[in-house]
């Protein structure tokens, strides 16, 4: 029997809690299904981040994929809205927002606001099965870069 609306939201909500709350790796990847691939794909251009433009597969993909996340990024703040879920395609959209800091090489102490969208489809267990990711990797690749604060005229991040 499909999941519900109720259980794709619910499911949906939990993993964004999980990830808000900076919760370990296995903790993130047990919202996945074990019954179907699975993939996550942070959409841009691949040359501006690591995680970004390729699609990471399966439960080696998924760790490759957070992994790279926590090698390049913190974030604080962060919270999830504006949920739209279609039961009958087994989809959750959903608007996050959060302040985000590059801590790796040149561009390390460089952060910014942003907004993004997460497109999650499940399968009938209200599992994961596909992730995808929408953000601004404009400011990823600034940040990274060491050229952000430069061009934004950003003050320094207050400890």
């Amino acid at each position: 029997m499909p999941a519900t609306r109720e259980q794709l939201q619910s499911s949906a909500a939990a993993l964004c809690n999980d990830f808000a709350t900076q919760a370990p790796l296995d903790t993130l990847l047990s919202h996945f299904s074990t019954t179907h691939q699975v993939s996550a794909k942070e959409h841009g251009l691949q040359l501006l981040a690591p995680f970004l433009g390729r699609t990471f597969t399966g439960r080696t993909g998924l760790e490759e994929y957070f992994g790279l996340l926590q090698k390049y990024l913190v974030y604080e703040n962060m919270s999830f809205g504006e949920w739209v879920v279609d039961a009958e395609a087994r989809k959750v959209n959903v608007r996050g927002k959060a302040r985000f800091e590059w801590i790796e090489g040149v561009g390390k102490g460089q952060w910014w606001d942003e907004e993004f969208v997460y497109v999650l489809d499940f399968d009938d267990e209200a599992k994961i099965t596909n992730y995808q990711v929408w953000a601004d990797s404009g400011a990823a690749y600034l940040a990274r870069t060491g050229k952000l604060r430069d061009l934004c005229k950003g003050p320094e991040k207050k400890e």
